[in-house]
């Protein structure tokens, strides 16, 4: 009866596993600090992928033999400068920013729920009335709500201005009847 439980069955696996967690830590703490605070800033989708792309190659490298930690580590440096890469060229070439990046939604204007716009980015007036709320506004007292390219939602409150004056609104998706 001298068996260890399950859980414990190889001593040199769990040193494995610990050294490949130490590694992969100071890896991706090294990987954001060069690449900068996008890889941990509120999150776009594409951004989010990454991330969790990065993650599942770490548990991969750090958990599962059949996958040397090396190799894990060059897959999250090749995703982490692709990353780096496509965002810079995102700033510098329009046509690759407007393929990879979403523009934010106009979903709520002057008292007006865009029901379109609303459908197509599936969010409901529920969700924009929570939005509201949270930011002490009822319908009434807001100018516009916008879908951000992160999931968030901002709430502008109620202004004598027209949409076209909002410069800040100018890249704003919106029905062609509000241009």
């Amino acid at each position: 009866m001298t068996e260890s439980a399950d859980w414990i069955k190889d001593w040199n696996e769990i040193a494995d596993t610990v050294l490949s967690a130490i590694l992969f830590y100071f890896l991706i703490v090294i990987l954001v600090r060069v690449f900068g605070k996008r890889s941990t800033a509120q999150l776009n989708n594409f951004d989010w992928i990454i991330n969790i792309t990065v993650g599942s190659l770490a548990a991969s490298g750090i958990l599962l033999k059949s996958v040397p930690a090396v190799r894990a580590a060059a897959a999250i440096l090749t995703i982490m400068v692709l990353q780096f890469v496509l965002t810079w060229l995102v700033i510098r070439v329009g046509a690759i920013s407007r393929m990879v990046k979403a523009s934010p939604t106009l979903l709520f204007h002057k008292g007006e729920y865009l029901q379109d716009t609303m459908r197509r980015a599936r969010i409901s007036r529920e969700e924009i009335c929570s939005a509201l709320r949270e930011h002490g506004l009822a319908e009434a007292d807001a100018n516009w709500v916008i879908l951000e390219t992160n999931g968030q939602m901002t709430v502008i409150p109620k202004q004598d201005i027209d949409l076209p004056q909002a410069g800040a609104l100018d890249n704003v998706e919106r029905p062609e009847r509000l241009r």
